[in-house]
């Protein structure tokens, strides 16, 4: 018996959320497949994110993780961070979070070494003392009536604290709505996970490895029987085929594998690219069929659950990525990736330093990669294999590459509208518009039933995703 998930096949809905669009070949130096290469400056527009660059006043208009809720407990010592290329202090005030300026306004001294005291945190130089908004209360080193501290105003990002994480807004004038992404919602604390991983490299070419499916056949794949030897040409060798489209807040890639073997089933991958860091792919929480071999996944009237890559820049050498691993449907029980690799302060053991310990051995007839069976240190490793910041222009883009090109555009997009005075994509300012579907997809079908991802119409059922309205 095969379970499949299937989404409305309202074409009304599908118009309402998402416009189809061709891929337009730019002139320039062409591959094989004739894709356009990104050009320098498009690939310096993409990954610098410093104050004042393009990108990094793309960025500044989001809400971006900043730090962990665990990073700050209460009654913490205030921590130092990087954030877009500039240095910061996250503290409380009682339980309310605030980001300011890591030096102090007077002479420079770095305020995390500060004391947190009567309303604020103080510098332990001069004892200026600062609140979450940036106000400078005192500057008890002044004389006695001054009102020279009323003339301060210290660099200041209103902060919000949400499922396991601090946000900050580091952009003008008023913040945009907070999005109400399903996973950011209360949850129960079984239902959710959320943790950071360091990266040696740029923000986006680690973005861009989560709507490159592709690899999944190549350097995620295990080899769980392990009775014949791994095969060289991958999982699914000449048995792929990609579609992509933009929705209103990025791009949807679908990869389908098996089409065209000898396979009985034929699996389904659909993953999200969200303005204008995020990637989110389906998780394997639960596996729904009653024969787990099926490996059919979802069947619940509720969308069960993602996995959620945040790639937050801490310059532009190198990064957090923030996992939010999320279930709608009950405990994550089944494969989360957690704890499969061992870290110190977010921070693999197994890293470049040591070419992430990698196996040779286990490469015959265990995993492909040589590199375990955890997938996040996997793509941590190819993501900053490719350097600090990937040269695009020396690549040489294939036809199973099109969301990844697609993605590349939508930022280039998004930057240019900023450049031009109007607003970028997926920011929300109506609170009634804070709806926010998103809805990635792992399934295995039998190879012969049809499907429209587009319409999400998989063999004539029906499946509607939290957050998005029902058709009329």
């Amino acid at each position: 018996r095969v379970t499949t998930a299937i989404f409305p096949p309202s074409k009304a809905l599908h118009q309402f959320l998402y416009q189809k669009e061709q891929i337009i070949v730019d002139s320039g130096a062409r591959n094989p497949q004739g894709v356009t290469m990104l050009k320098t400056e498009d690939n310096k527009l993409i990954t610098e994110t410093g104050p004042g660059t393009p990108c990094g006043e793309l960025m500044r208009r989001y809400w971006q993780p900043a730090a962990l809720s665990e990073d700050l407990p209460l009654g913490g010592a205030p921590v130092p961070i990087r954030l877009l290329g500039e240095d910061l202090v996250l503290f409380r005030d009682q339980a309310k979070p605030g980001l300011i300026g890591l030096h102090c306004s007077h002479r420079g001294a770095d305020l995390s070494y500060g004391r947190l005291e009567d309303g604020g945190l103080r510098c332990i130089y001069h004892g200026w003392l600062y609140d979450i908004n940036g106000r400078c209360l005192e500057q008890p080193g002044e004389p006695a009536g001054s009102t020279f501290h009323e003339k301060i105003r210290h660099t200041a990002y209103p902060c919000v604290e949400r499922a396991g994480a601090i946000f900050a807004y580091l952009g003008p004038g008023e913040p945009p709505e907070f999005p109400d992404y399903e996973f950011l919602r209360p949850w129960p604390t079984e239902s959710r996970v959320v943790t950071k991983w360091y990266h040696e490299c740029n923000y986006h070419q680690a973005n861009e490895g989560n709507i490159d499916t592709s690899h999944l056949s190549f350097l995620h794949y295990l080899n769980r029987t392990q009775d014949t030897p791994i095969n060289h040409q991958g999982e699914w060798p000449w048995l792929e085929t990609m579609e992509v489209e933009r929705t209103p807040y990025g791009v949807r890639g679908a990869r389908t594998s098996g089409v065209g073997g000898s396979a009985s089933n034929k699996m389904i991958n659909v993953t999200e690219f969200v303005l204008p860091n995020l990637g989110i792919f389906s998780n394997d929480v639960e596996v729904t069929s009653e024969d787990a071999s099926e490996r059919v996944h979802p069947k619940y009237p509720v969308h069960p659950g993602y996995n959620v890559n945040w790639h937050v820049p801490i310059d532009d050498t190198h990064h957090w990525k923030y996992r939010f691993i999320f279930s709608s449907i009950g405990p994550l029980n089944r494969r989360t990736g957690l704890g499969q690799t061992e870290m110190v302060n977010y921070h693999p053991i197994r890293n470049l330093s040591n070419r992430f310990q990698q196996d040779r051995e286990e490469m015959q007839n265990r995993t492909y990669a040589g590199l375990g069976t955890d997938f996040y240190l996997h793509d941590k490793w190819v993501t900053e294999s490719q350097g600090p910041i990937q040269d695009r222009t020396a690549e040489h883009a294939g036809a199973l590459d099109t969301p990844v090109l697609m993605c590349r555009e939508v930022l280039l997009e998004a930057i240019r509208d900023l450049q031009q005075g109007r607003e970028p994509a997926n920011i929300v300012r109506d609170p009634a518009r804070n709806q926010l579907p998103i809805i990635p997809l792992r399934a295995w079908l039998p190879v012969d039933m049809e499907w429209n991802w587009r319409d999400y119409s998989f063999g004539g059922a029906v499946y509607q995703p939290t957050g998005v309205p029902a058709p009329r």
